[in-house]
């Protein structure tokens, strides 16, 4: 069979919302999830050696067993019953590492999508997403993509019925020597806010169908003005990372931004504008203070799809 290329692109966080604490421990969490077409490129081939072998072209990323690549490759082949599937898969690296963007769950999921392909194995949509869930938590979104509600630990999806994306163009920031480690930002949200948490599923629904009928959803449907994002995660992330509170006030200052926040529980920072030359004048305009302060960006647009079999991507 010949070679197979999937793309896997990045999200964004429109909205984060930090409900409670489930019976898991884990949070219990409301949110809006938008894919991007800054994306990794997937190639696979199968090979004849029952072996699962990747290279990128990051050398800062693992290629062992704890990529969630492998990851992903593992449990399919597990799930097949065919232990000797064998293939090589080829990363191109484009979307930030350690940045709040799922380039780690959206490779993932690719590798659900190609390997189901070039193997052969022919499971249902529902089946590849029940994996993808037990992988991780964005790794469900991921897969399906472009503009959902996103609930329980991220895993329950609910497409938005929206006639096409919203037509935002997107400037991306990162400091390439920031991060945030996500069980802090999520430890730090509790031990600030942990008195304001729900406890009971009433409250979580009730919540939930608040956000269904959010002015954010009126707004990606083209009926309203885009309201300020919230984040809870930024709340607590911004005030303790300078790199955060440094490229949020860049951002502030933009004409023509729609609206700044931060992506997940960070470091990566967005401001969306009507369109994609909104975002690339912007990024023009930023071009000597984010340089001066060491940030590296990207423009990029909201997209309609999850992780997809096609061509690699076109440069931005």
């Amino acid at each position: 069979m010949p070679e197979l290329t999937v793309l896997a692109p990045a999200k964004i966080n429109l909205h984060l919302e930090v409900l409670g604490l489930r019976a898991d421990g884990y949070h219990e969490l409301a949110m809006v999830m938008q894919s991007l077409d800054l994306a990794d490129t997937l190639v696979f081939n199968p090979t004849a050696d029952g072996q699962i072998s990747l290279s990128c072209d990051n050398a800062d990323l693992p290629t062992d067993g704890s990529n969630l690549i492998v990851r992903a490759a593992e449990l399919l082949r597990a799930r097949s019953g065919l232990p000797e599937l064998g293939a090589r898969i080829d990363l191109q690296k484009r979307i930030p590492i350690g940045a709040g963007l799922a380039g780690g769950s959206s490779d993932g999921a690719a590798a659900l999508v190609g390997l189901n392909a070039l193997w052969g194995c022919g499971f249902s949509a529902a089946e590849l997403l029940a994996m993808a869930a037990a992988l991780g938590s964005d790794m469900p979104f991921c897969l399906e993509g472009g503009s959902q509600l996103c609930f329980g630990r991220g895993e329950r999806l609910e497409p938005l019925a929206l006639a096409q994306p919203p037509g935002l163009g997107v400037l991306l920031i990162k400091h390439p020597q920031a991060s945030v480690s996500t069980p802090w930002a999520y430890g730090r949200c509790r031990e600030m806010r942990g008195d304001f948490y729900l406890e009971h599923e009433a409250d979580f629904a009730q919540r939930r169908d608040a956000l269904r009928h959010s002015p954010l959803l009126a707004a990606m449907a083209g009926k309203a003005p885009l309201p300020r994002l919230r984040n809870d995660l930024q709340a607590v992330v911004e005030p303790e990372v300078e790199s955060v509170r440094q490229g949020l006030a860049l951002l502030r200052g933009l004409d023509g931004a729609l609206a700044v926040a931060m992506s997940g529980s960070g470091p990566s920072l967005f401001a969306l504008f009507s369109d994609l030359a909104g975002a690339t004048a912007a990024q023009a305009a930023l071009v000597g203070p984010l340089a001066a302060a060491g940030f590296e960006s990207w423009c990029c647009r909201c997209t309609g799809s999850g992780a997809t079999l096609g061509p690699a991507a076109a440069p931005l």
